[in-house]
């Protein structure tokens, strides 16, 4: 079964490198969201760009996202539930606090552009595809999502503690998974736990 691993804002693809060795994961991709072909520097053109890239997928697949990748990863399975076996959704947050946006815009703004170089996205490019996730809100159609699922959250990432624990809620089906001692990054940070969720 092929596994998908779509990074977070700010991250890049080779942020799951340990998680993929340490996995049992025998058919893994693991694309650079920011450097797929075509201008991505809105949501919804990368999740259009990320729709074509496995539109001619004929096996569902299992995706693991963290953050902005985990968004993707909702998203993408409530449009496509066919496609979608089961998922791992670290850091998640199914509808996007919009004065998280905000600041986190804020303090983009007042950022030297060489602080995003290694981003794969230009300063002004971050700044317009965090804007565009403004208004996303997938409350209403989680019922759409029967496959089973892992919610996964660092023990530290204080800011998305409540939303995993209500996550787990709104997917009858899905585990919760709280990592002792991780913060939001746990692909970095605890890539052990997350290979033991995804070799379950």
């Amino acid at each position: 079964m092929k596994t998908v691993f779509w990074h977070g804002l700010g991250q890049r693809a080779d942020d799951w490198k340990g998680t993929i060795r340490l996995s049992s994961c025998e058919d893994a991709d693991c694309p650079e969201l920011f450097s797929l072909e075509g201008d991505n520097s809105t949501y919804t053109q990368l999740l259009n760009r990320l729709e074509k890239r496995y539109e001619d997928t004929a096996e569902p697949f299992r995706i693991c996202g963290l953050s902005l990748g985990g968004i993707l990863a909702l998203d993408y399975t409530i449009r496509h539930t066919d496609k979608v076996s089961s998922l791992v959704l670290i850091g998640v947050q199914y509808k996007v606090p919009t004065l998280l946006i905000d600041f986190q815009n804020l303090l983009f703004r007042c950022m030297p552009g060489k602080a995003f170089e290694n981003t794969g996205l230009s300063k002004q490019d971050m700044i317009k595809l965090a804007h565009s996730m403004r208004s996303l809100d997938f409350s209403q159609q989680l019922s759409q999502i029967t496959c089973p699922a892992a919610v996964v959250c660092g023990e530290k990432d204080t800011a998305n503690r409540k939303a995993a624990e209500r996550l787990k809620e709104k997917l009858p089906q899905a585990k919760l998974h709280i990592i002792p001692g991780a913060g939001h990054e746990v692909n970095t940070c605890a890539p052990e736990a997350v290979a033991a969720i995804l070799n379950m």
